[in-house]
């Protein structure tokens, strides 16, 4: 058992709880207060992932917190990423960097080996940092997934964390979700929870006493606070659950994003979900994609596939239409590989097919590998013939070959210096394709492309400003609604 560093964890009665935001809002008050803390997610399943400061692999939401907690992002805060890839298997990223692809049964007998990869990432950050914030993955109480566990309590075990249970009232059950949660871990395991926190309430908080009460007479746990539910606030989400409201907006320009079955890094478009002038629509049917500004095809684990489908479901047809008829397209990633003539898969890295046509918008071809690129990036892209210095980051399996004219000129790669061209566009300026995720984040650029769409100048302000607002928002309802000082107690500070 490991305790070199004081810790505290965050486990949830299920997947979409709100345990991603509380980690940030708990690791920014204890940057307030002078703590040096990280984030740490031992195991995560995600198709939404960012590049670390140390140029891996890691979920996006790690790198969220990490910002949320002041500090370098690093492949050690999400040691083990899982990334689905279909018919019950999934990409496994160690420490950054691709490890292999293993199906369900596999995967639970590498555990013991994945388990070790986290405890020796746990051990460097305990080396660096005063506090270990720790996000649980799903809940605990998944009875098959017990054995070998090494996301939540086996995790909380191997490392003597004390462990807080987030439960979602917003979806109903709550006080038999939390209940139900303890019933079914061992002893020693309720021994480790230590109270709970209630998430996303709406309503007179007075009317919730009786059921608070409950809890702490039945569990003899404490109830640490009760968060309210919040809208408005520009924070990411991490589970494609999210993408169930499939609709951010209510502005006169449209925007529609097509919703991939696949698709990954959709927190790309968190800009335009939150400016005022937009409607974004993320796009089932080719019809939704009718009255668009402007159609972005997005990134996906599973380019050949997802642009098989694209077919299939009718989008081609209406995504060349809206084209020719002088509209936008945009494709971010395995969205742009889609945008070219050609891509091939020589070695069947994504899938059995080896060549598809794509959508022919672009003057490109793209040949997936073996190996995937991450990268942290800046650069300068065109658009018009002004020139943006945009940043962000590349997670690729491809390379592409662009005989048209490029989208950017990459002038760092992981802090080095590059002379690297991204991307491609159109010889009208109308379609653009990129590998850089995080384009929209980037203002000037994203101002520029929005005006030109017939946005309007200026409503959006700046991003990045709305991002820290929101997160010390975020802080505010926490310390206000929870009670901070008793759970940093609770993690022995």
């Amino acid at each position: 058992m490991i305790k070199v560093t004081k810790n505290i964890m965050l486990q949830g009665t299920s997947s979409h709880v709100g345990k991603t935001v509380l980690t940030a809002a708990l690791l920014r008050c204890l940057r307030l207060r002078g703590y040096r803390a990280a984030p740490f997610k031992a195991q995560n399943m995600a198709l939404n992932s960012a590049v670390a400061s140390d140029g891996g692999e890691i979920g996006r939401a790690q790198a969220f917190q990490a910002e949320a907690a002041g500090v370098a992002s690093s492949v050690h805060m999400n040691p083990v990423l899982l990334k689905p890839t279909g018919e019950a298997r999934s990409q496994v990223v160690i420490h950054g960097k691709v490890h292999s692809v293993m199906s369900a049964a596999e995967y639970h007998k590498f555990k013991p080996q994945a388990m070790e990869f986290v405890l020796e990432s746990y051990r460097l950050l305990s080396s660096m940092y005063d506090v270990i914030v720790i996000e649980g993955a799903g809940s605990p109480a998944e009875i098959n997934l017990r054995e070998g566990d090494i996301a939540n309590m086996g995790i909380a075990e191997a490392v003597d964390s004390p462990v807080l249970l987030v439960g979602d009232i917003d979806r109903g059950g709550v006080f038999a979700s939390v209940v139900g949660t303890l019933e079914l871990l061992s002893e020693s395991e309720r021994e480790r929870v230590k109270g709970f926190i209630i998430n996303k309430f709406r309503g007179d908080k007075s009317l919730l006493m009786p059921g608070l009460d409950f809890l702490e007479e039945r569990t003899g746990k404490k109830v640490f606070g009760v968060m309210p539910h919040f809208r408005g606030l520009v924070l990411p989400d991490e589970d494609s659950v999210a993408l169930e409201d499939r609709t951010g907006g209510a502005g006169q320009l449209k925007v529609s994003i097509v919703k991939l079955p696949r698709v990954s890094n959709f927190t790309d478009f968190d800009p335009l979900k939150a400016d005022p002038r937009l409607k974004v629509v993320f796009a089932d049917s080719p019809s939704e994609i009718e009255g668009s500004a402007l159609v972005i095809i997005p990134g996906t684990k599973s380019t050949i596939e997802d642009l098989c489908w694209l077919k299939e479901k009718g989008f081609a047809g209406p995504i060349k239409k809206h084209a020719a008829e002088g509209g936008s397209v945009i494709g971010i990633c395995g969205g742009f590989q889609m945008l070219g003539k050609k891509i091939s898969d020589p070695f069947c890295v994504e899938s059995p097919i080896r060549d598809v046509e794509g959508l022919g918008l672009l003057d490109s071809e793209t040949v997936l590998g073996k190996e995937k690129n991450t990268f942290q990036i800046a650069g300068k892209a065109m658009f018009g013939k002004i020139e943006f210095a945009v940043k962000g980051y590349e997670i690729h399996m491809g390379e592409t070959i662009v005989k048209g004219a490029p989208f950017a000129a990459i002038t760092e790669r992981n802090g080095l210096q590059s002379s690297i061209m991204d991307g491609c566009t159109s010889s009208d300026g109308r379609i653009h394709g990129t590998y850089i995720h995080g384009i929209f984040d980037n203002d000037g650029f994203r101002e520029a492309l929005l005006e030109n769409l017939g946005a309007g100048a200026g409503s959006n302000g700046a991003f990045n400003a709305a991002k820290e607002a929101s997160l010390t928002e975020l802080v505010r309802l926490f310390e206000e609604n929870i009670a901070v000082d008793e759970v940093l107690r609770v993690a022995g500070l």
